[in-house]
């Protein structure tokens, strides 16, 4: 693995792994995009990231693991099927040398898209319209 630092693209990102890697993190990719189709695909702290009216999860490869984190209400939300994993608040640690959970992160991903969207809906979550980019004077006018 090469340690690069500042990806600009997702492509750029799994490009950087060994080829068994590249293809464990193109899947978890695929898996995402199936989940969630509407969301953006973007780097963020240097991490691929999914973004649907906020944030929606993240992933990264490591030495021996894959780091996923879909935050701290998509972890406790799928607490019982994650206990074989090792995991926290935030995130999980899906062993290289395993299968990937696809029908889990699947799950935990249409969790949080439905979350971003009901949080958007409730005013509660970032939205992509003009207004997000208004100050609170823009809106008294």
């Amino acid at each position: 693995m090469e340690t690069k630092k500042g990806f600009t693209s997702i492509d750029e990102y799994i490009g950087s792994f060994p080829e068994e890697t590249q293809k464990i993190l193109q899947e978890i990719r695929a898996t995402i995009k199936a989940a969630a189709p509407d969301a953006e695909e973007k780097i963020s702290y240097q991490m691929p990231t999914f973004f649907y009216n906020g944030n929606l999860v993240y992933f990264a490869a490591y030495a021996h693991h894959i780091g996923f984190y879909p935050s701290p209400s998509g972890i406790s939300a799928f607490e019982r099927q994650l206990k074989k994993y090792k995991h926290a608040k935030g995130s999980v640690q899906i062993p290289l040398d395993k299968p990937l959970p696809i029908a889990l992160i699947e799950k935990i991903v249409a969790y949080r898209y439905q979350e971003n969207e009901e949080n958007a809906q409730n005013g509660k979550g970032r939205k992509r319209t003009a207004k997000c980019n208004q100050t609170p004077n823009d809106v008294a006018k």
